[in-house]
């Protein structure tokens, strides 16, 4: 796989049982890259280790006077130097593939996780894991993964020199093979404390930057009540517990840096201290010594990786495990399906509950429990948070339809809808049925003044669809991006679309005019809303009150709020024996009609 082939035509099943599992499956995957990583690393450091060689047998060349072995030296040489370079280029070329690659299979797991488990997901893990999983997590996960094969190269590298060593100087030789491993592993003892120290650190990032979201996302809320300097405390004491973590992770890895470069500083004195004795006796020769010294010394290159491994391991094995347990997520309900087909049509009914929208009409829901009517359009949508008896759509189960054409018959808007950044056309840019023109849509959820308001705030955005949105529709009050998630609903033109209060952030006299719009552009569509809204009711079809998690009665608003005082309960937010709350809805609802 190369970077232009991206993105995966198929990123596999990951093994998401565990952070490592999940580490070894990315390796498997890519194992051609890895090869040809590992090839090139050791031509690059194979190179580099030669270079010691190549200089002892010049200079004893030099002493012995003889022209040819110099000659000899100096092509070693440029061959030497020849494969460094080009080594080391391709070793680069590839372990960035390999980091890029790992990262983009990561990044194909997660986005089909959440397209796979829709709002879902959310309810199970914050959406600021799932944010810090697919930005920062994959970057130190695809670090690890790429830096596997040049560690390999590395310690192939150092093996292969000392055996090389110990075959051409051995009295010197084997003070390096038995110097070198204990170089390799004199770290590891302060490595889990240094795990340990980059795990908290995070952890207090991960706080901090939970608090400065929540900072920004209610600013100006905060400056209503006067509550910005309480959450700027707040952030600041967070901030400071980053730093001061930083620094105590940052002291450990120095330590570990420090006896990188001391410990093979002590070899070195010795292999010279030694080998000066040797020199003297007349047992090796100047070259031979120059040589060793010069291996010592190079050898601290790839030594070095083996620190970059174990810090990539440390920094990858958290962000492989939060990956894992985003990835190890199933749906309630199977996302192929055991039937085929289009999607179908007709009345939409749940057996759990006894809701039935009939074909074509205009249902209300209402549900006392807010969260139990989100849970109830979740499953309205195919969508169960459990394994539970499925919602039918002319007489067909939705568990039983393949996940895309399930979404394809029925659209479910939560609500807290998500606006992306972008332009009004791109937020519009969604699958739709290409009968309702994006003019009809916006009108009918009522954003002329949205319109208005996105093309005062875009500079040089003459037309409305090219106006900006800021991220999540910052800019925006409750209210109108509320009525452009409306709107955006409207446009796809679902066989049924299913509304959780799609009006609850909006005035009395625009939820009248919305409610009119949405009568009549879904006219011969089927559309369930969940709402406790008078204005609402009075213009559905159909009410249908659930109580406890069962239909308990169904009728027109009119009927309902005379006849049944459970409805009237919550339509009027009164006890059931207000009578002039209900004379005041009735009102209401005759002034508006």
């Amino acid at each position: 796989m190369q970077i232009h082939d991206l993105p995966y035509p198929d990123p596999g099943v990951p093994d998401a049982r565990s952070g490592p599992r999940f580490l070894w499956w990315l390796f498997r995957n890519q194992l051609g890259g890895q090869l040809r990583s590992l090839a090139w690393g050791l031509v690059h450091f194979v190179s580099v280790s030669a270079l010691p060689f190549c200089v002892g047998f010049a200079v004893q060349a030099v002493i012995d006077r003889s022209g040819s072995r110099l000659a000899l030296a100096g092509a070693l040489l440029a061959l030497a130097c020849a494969g460094n370079a080009i080594g080391d280029t391709f070793l680069h070329r590839t372990a960035i593939t390999n980091w890029i690659t790992a990262a983009a299979r990561v990044q194909q797991l997660l986005a089909r996780k959440a397209s796979s488990l829709g709002s879902g997901l959310t309810r199970r893990v914050s959406a600021g894991e799932v944010v810090a999983v697919s930005t920062g997590d994959i970057e130190k996960i695809g670090w690890f993964v790429e830096a596997v094969s040049r560690f390999t190269a590395a310690a192939l590298t150092i093996v292969i020199v000392c055996v090389g060593l110990v075959v051409y100087q051995p009295a010197l030789g084997v003070v390096v093979a038995v110097g070198l491993p204990v170089l390799a592993v004199a770290v590891l003892p302060l490595l889990p404390r240094a795990t340990r120290r980059a795990d908290f650190q995070r952890e207090k990032a991960g706080r901090a930057t939970e608090l400065a979201s929540d900072t920004v996302a209610g600013l100006r809320v905060l400056r209503g009540i006067g509550g910005e300097e309480l959450f700027l405390d707040r952030y600041r004491s967070a901030s400071q517990e980053v730093r001061h973590a930083a620094v105590r992770s940052a002291r450990m890895w120095s330590l570990i840096s420090a006896i990188q470069v001391l410990l093979p500083g002590l070899l070195l004195i010795a292999v010279v201290w030694h080998g000066v004795g040797l020199a003297r006796e007349g047992r090796i020769t100047i070259g031979e010594l120059v040589a060793t010294y010069s291996s010592v010394m190079i050898l601290t290159y790839p030594l070095r990786h083996f620190e970059e491994i174990a810090m990539a391991y440390s920094f990858s094995r958290p962000s492989a495990r939060r990956a894992a347990r985003v990835l190890s997520l199933e749906r309630a309900t199977s996302e192929e399906g055991s039937l085929a087909g289009d999607a179908p049509s007709g009345d939409l009914y749940d057996p759990a509950t006894g809701v039935l929208a009939p074909s074509g009409r205009l249902t209300a829901v209402v549900c006392g429990d807010p969260d139990a009517a989100g849970q109830l359009a979740e499953r309205l949508g195919g969508h169960p948070a459990e394994e539970e008896t499925s919602v039918l759509l002319g007489g067909v189960p939705l568990d039983e339809l393949p996940l895309s054409v399930a979404r394809t018959a029925v659209l479910v808007q939560d609500k807290d809808p998500v606006l992306l950044s972008g332009t009004l056309r791109e937020l519009l840019d969604v699958p739709a049925s290409g009968d309702i023109d994006p003019g009809e849509a916006l009108a009918a959820a009522q954003c002329d003044d949205v319109l208005a308001a996105l093309v005062q705030g875009s500079l040089g955005a003459e037309d409305p669809m090219d106006a900006r949105i800021t991220e999540r529709g910052r800019s925006l009050s409750g209210g109108q991006r509320q009525r452009l998630a409306l709107a955006r609903s409207l446009f796809t033109d679902p066989e049924v679309l299913v509304l959780d209060e799609p009006t609850s952030a909006v005035d009395s006299h625009t939820e009248a005019r919305i409610a009119e719009g949405v009568r009549n552009l879904r006219s011969g569509r089927t559309t369930v809303v969940f709402t406790s809204s008078p204005l609402l009711l009075d213009r559905a079809d159909r009410v249908v009150l659930v109580h406890e998690g069962e239909v308990v009665a169904v009728g027109v608003h009119r009927e309902l709020v005379h006849k049944e005082s459970r409805y009237r309960a919550v339509v009027t937010r009164e006890t059931p024996s207000t009578d002039d709350a209900l004379t005041g809805v009735l009102e209401e609802i005759e002034e508006t009609a």
